[in-house]
């Protein structure tokens, strides 16, 4: 089934649910569960860090990680330039601190303590000319906040990449801590690793668990139930020199003029 057949479930009365595209993740789509809470972990970790700024989610899409942020932050703008996403997010998430902005992250100027901008820089063209616009509205004293997936654990084993219709390019560690530190003169490099019940799956996958649940014809309820009950809890993130990033799923870096 294409990613697009999935649609949200459960919306509030008069918020319009959003397809599942492969563009960006959405919650209340229980097949997207992993993806969408692996994403969230990043927001929960960004959100402690942020408490009484002003932060501007760039690429917000469906919006509910700007209302993650929100809960801590000063106030928070939304941004995204997808009409879809811009209208679902300013019906759903309604907080006095927090508004949507349909625009482009190149061309949306406004003041900011932090700019966080998570699992989109893979899909730029000109990521260098984004980053020195990031630093321009943060100033002297502020931070970006910064995520891409790993590609040597996203792209099939020897592929030079994942099949990702909507990436421009992938990163390695060490190139995605280079275009950093061409824009930002501090950059802190973090990996995000499976835990607890996915550190766990992990390893049976390592001691072929792929061959067994299918002659057991335990597939369908396993994942039926696995997936829906995945959490952010799920996912931890380290600091370059505490673990291997070239095995994290994803690189978060925090990046200061």
């Amino acid at each position: 089934m294409s990613a697009s057949s999935y649609q949200q479930r459960d919306q509030p009365e008069g918020v319009p649910p959003l397809a599942l595209t492969g563009e960006r993740t959405l919650p209340d789509v229980p097949e997207e569960n992993y993806w969408f809470q692996r994403h969230l972990a990043v927001y929960e970790w960004i959100a402690a860090r942020v408490a009484g700024e002003r932060v501007i989610d760039m690429a917000c899409g469906e919006g509910y990680g700007s209302n993650m942020l929100a809960a801590s932050a000063a106030s928070v703008v939304g941004v995204d330039a997808n009409p879809e996403a811009h209208e679902h997010a300013r019906l759903r998430y309604l907080r006095g601190n927090l508004r949507f902005e349909r625009d482009l992250v190149e061309r949306f100027a406004e003041q900011a303590d932090a700019v966080v901008f998570l699992q989109t820089i893979e899909h730029l063209q000109d990521p260098g000319a984004v980053l020195e616009h990031f630093r321009s509205l943060v100033g002297e004293r502020g931070a970006v906040y910064l995520s891409t997936p790993n590609v040597l654990t996203l792209a099939p084993k020897g592929a030079e990449r994942s099949d990702n219709p909507w990436h421009v390019h992938e990163y390695r560690t060490q190139e995605f801590e280079e275009l950093c530190r061409r824009h930002f003169g501090s950059v802190a490099l973090y990996g995000l690793f499976h835990a607890r019940k996915l550190r766990l799956h992990e390893l049976a996958l390592t001691l072929g668990w792929d061959a067994v649940h299918p002659r057991l014809g335990l597939t369908g309820r396993f994942y039926g139930w696995f997936t829906p009950a995945i959490a952010a809890a799920d996912f931890a993130l380290r600091a370059s020199g505490e673990a291997d990033l070239d095995r994290a799923l994803d690189f978060v870096v925090v990046c200061r003029p």
